[in-house]
This record gives structure tokens, sequence and C-alpha cells, in this order.
């Protein structure tokens, strides 16, 4: 068998030795390894003979991100990760270090993913969270609802400055105003600061209520997450298929626990004194103005009303 030295003296071997100073003179020679060494004046040919594949990589993952054709088609080895060099002169050689760097993309990416992992849906569409909210949305779009965005505006600022509040916002509104999308509004923008959140669609919570009879341990699950995250909305309510159980040990435990610890938010179509009648009337046990008034002992005193004026949007053309 032939020894590695013979078999570099054939004709191969030469080819192969040809092959690889071809491939370190193309290396020195790229743009980014001459500002490398003019930045490490000791990253000579010898070092860059024995890194040749971490600065080929280097290279190679850094022409892909000038060129990047999305965080999902990422092309580097570790997506949405690049190579980035170290060089350290030893006494003996120089060394040179590699590491995976997150691109910009990628970090904004992961922030994305942690503000909506903050958020928790009940029959909410999704894309009333996830579909981002610009200025013309939020402001241009209906002067009339200017005095509630800026309300909501105010309440976010306060957050922001002074922590959690004791008292929510209830949102009142004819139908297609916006109440909702201000509320997801607010929701996204306070998640970005660390805040958890949960959004409870009230007509199909209390249809899906029914189910959870036969399911002890979700009804409790479903309670506790709406006792505890940070900020909880009550969406459309009012407009629910009311019964005693849903008003007295669910809506009543929750909002129990929450008063004077957590915010709690609503949206709806009827302003506080129509709510109470709709809290007072079931359609098992007829008129409960008592009850009514206990539950409702409950928001008032802790909500500042919102009107929320405008056209309905959802009919509207753009």
């Amino acid at each position: 068998m032939e020894s590695l030295g013979e078999l570099l003296r054939g004709g191969q071997g030469r080819q192969l030795l040809q092959q690889a100073e071809n491939k370190v003179r193309e290396i020195a020679s790229d743009p980014l390894i001459v500002k490398l060494r003019a930045k490490h004046p000791e990253l000579d040919s010898q070092t860059i003979k024995l890194n040749l594949n971490k600065l080929h990589q280097y290279i190679t993952e850094y022409n892909n991100c000038n060129n990047c054709p999305g965080l999902d088609r990422c092309p580097n080895d570790m997506e949405g990760h690049y190579t980035l060099l170290d060089v350290e002169p030893g006494e003996d050689w120089t060394r040179v270090y590699d590491q995976k760097v997150a691109c910009k993309k990628f970090i904004a990416k992961a922030t994305q993913d942690a503000v909506r992992s903050r958020i928790r849906s009940f029959y909410v569409d999704e894309r009333a969270l996830s579909q981002g909210y610009s200025s013309l949305e939020i402001f241009d779009k209906d002067p009339d609802r200017e005095e509630a965005v800026g309300q909501v505006m105010q309440y976010i600022v306060k957050i922001r400055q002074e922590g959690l509040q004791s008292t929510g916002l209830y949102l009142a509104g004819n139908f297609g105003t916006g109440k909702t999308f201000l509320m997801c509004y607010l929701l996204y923008e306070l998640a970005k600061e660390g805040y958890s959140g949960a959004i409870v669609y009230m007509p199909d919570f209390a249809e899906d209520l029914k189910t959870m009879f036969q399911d002890p341990l979700k009804l409790k699950e479903t309670i506790d997450v709406l006792k505890e995250t940070d900020l909880l909305i009550f969406d459309d309510i009012g407009a629910e298929n009311l019964n005693p159980w849903l008003r007295d040990h669910v809506m009543g435990a929750i909002l129990n626990y929450r008063m004077n610890r957590k915010p709690t938010f609503f949206t709806s179509n009827h302003d506080l004194d129509a709510l109470e009648k709709h809290f007072s009337f079931t359609s098992k046990d007829g008129d409960e103005e008592f009850k009514g008034r206990r539950i409702m002992d409950r928001i008032r005193p802790f909500v500042d009303v919102v009107m929320v004026n405008g056209y309905n949007k959802r009919g509207a053309r753009s």
C-alpha cells in the first residue's frame, strides 16, 4: 500500500495540492477576508490553511445573508444564524474561533413569537391578534373614534409607566366600530412589555361551557387561566345566552378573584345599565335583580367607560 507521501507526490496528489492552494488564494483574496486580515494582520497564509473551512463558512453565510431569501428559506447551516469569526493571536500560533449569531430577522421573529405566546385567545379570530397594527388603522381610519383611541393609548402608557392597574376599560358602542380591534391592540402592545393576556368571545364561550360539564379538569384549568392572566378581556359581553351557572359560578368567580388584583376589560354593544338588566334575567330563573346587581358590583367600580363611536367597518369597503 502506498504511503500518504507517495500519494501526494503522484499526479493525483499534485492535483489535490494545487486545488488546495487555489482554494487558499481564493479565500485570501475575498473582500471579506481582506478586511478581516487588515484588522488582524496575524491571520497569515498558514493560519488560513489551517482554518480554511471556518473561513469558507464565514464567506458563504455572509453572502447568503446579503441575498437573504427569507427566514423560512434560509440556506445557512443553522436557520436564522450566520457565522462570526474571532481571531486571537497566541504565542505559538494564531487561533480562529467561530460562533453562530442570530440574524435580525430571526431575532424579530423570536420576539414576535414571544409576544404572541403571552396572549391566549378563546374563540377569537387569531388574525385579530397577529395581523399587526398600523397608525392608519389605529388613528386615521375613523375620525369619530379618535377619542376612544386616545383613551386606550393613555391606558397603555399608564401601565407602561406605573405597572398593572386595578381598573380596566369598558368599551361600549354599536356593532362594528372597532371595539375588539382596539382591545387586541392593547393586548398586543402590553404583551411586548411582558404582560400575559387573554381575550374571550363571550357568545361562543357560553356555549362551550356546557360541554365542560363533562370535563371538570378542563373547566378548572380554563377558569384558572382567566383568573390569573395579567390582562383579561371579555369580548361582546351581553351577547351571550346567559344562564345562572355562567353568571354566578364562572363570571362571578373570575371577577371576584380579579377585583383589586388585576384589570379586566370588556367590549359590549350595551352600556353598563343595559348590561345589568341582561345579567338580571335568565331563561331558567327569570328576573333576578339582586344577582344582576351583585355581578355588576364586580364590574362597574373596576372599569372606566370608553364610548367607541364611528361607522360599522365590517361591511364597509376600504
